[in-house]
């Protein structure tokens, strides 16, 4: 099943970044930690030209430090633009953000200068949270769900550096469909868009292949051998995922694993590597 998911509101999103980009100094991309890349919008570095921007590597409680550690160390080496590993909900990690705003653009964000800053990502990468733990209070709506943020708005932090929110923005066509699977994992794209079993078996394939002692821990499985579909069977039993005649119900073991991977509750895993990294 291919994976395509691009709502409506998606296209009057771009547009009002192209229409506010000109009055920003600073662009802060909200990446999830787990798969930078493929949270990462392709759209987003035409639109924005030579901008700086900061790539906030959200949800790094849940990915690999390793591998998080490699990902920073690379997109600082990219010409304007900084990372950095947060958990969105983490106060402590979120406040370095304006003073990195303020280091990439050093003549705004004093008194009499405005430094403006617009906040961008993908739908459900918490975008909207890292907003409201900027701004110490509730301003912009949070879900589980994709596509929460639906309408353009402004922020003042009080701190000499003004927010501009934007809806969440993915691109109308997933071509590569390993990257729409690793979004269909980490929980970014609405459910009617994928089928949650081959989601689960593309999860089990990866872990497999890079968190094999993980997946077994938590699924006391005594080995990781076999097709990820035996895999899922498998789990499916350990957790009493059956129906009538002993089969097991697969969409049922899918979701447990789903939801078990976005939670935490495997491990710390990362679903990509920076390029060029094995």
């Amino acid at each position: 099943m291919k994976i395509e998911w691009y709502p409506g509101h998606m296209a009057k999103a771009k547009r009002q970044i192209a229409e506010v980009l000109p009055k920003i100094d600073v662009v802060i991309e909200v990446l999830d930690a787990r798969l930078p890349l493929s949270s990462a919008n392709p759209m987003l570095e035409k639109l924005r030209g030579g901008k700086p921007c900061i790539k906030v590597l959200n949800k790094s409680d849940l990915a690999d430090t390793g591998i998080t550690s490699s990902w920073v160390a690379y997109f600082n080496q990219l010409q304007g633009v900084r990372a950095i590993p947060v958990d969105a909900r983490n106060r402590s990690a979120v406040s370095k953000i304006p003073a990195l705003c303020r280091r990439l653009v050093p003549r705004r964000g004093v008194p009499g200068k405005t430094l403006r800053a617009m906040v961008v990502g993908i739908p459900n990468v918490g975008k909207s949270t890292l907003i409201n733990t900027l701004a110490g209070k509730k301003i912009a709506r949070v879900g589980d769900k994709p596509a929460i943020t639906t309408c353009h708005q402004q922020i003042d932090l009080r701190n000499g550096i003004i927010l501009s929110d934007t809806p969440g923005l993915l691109w109308p066509h997933l071509e590569d469909q390993n990257a729409a699977q690793r979004l269909a994992v980490s929980g970014a794209i609405g459910e009617n868009a994928y089928d949650q079993v081959e989601a689960a078996l593309s999860a089990l394939g990866w872990l497999k292949e890079d968190y094999p002692e993980l997946l077994g821990k938590r699924y006391k499985l005594p080995e990781i051998s076999g097709e990820p579909l035996t895999l899922l069977e498998e789990i499916g039993r350990r957790r009493g995922c059956m129906v009538s005649g002993g089969e097991v119900d697969h969409r049922r073991a899918a979701e447990i694993l789903l939801n078990e991977l976005r939670g935490g509750k495997i491990g710390r895993i990362s679903l990509e590597h920076p390029p060029g990294k094995p």
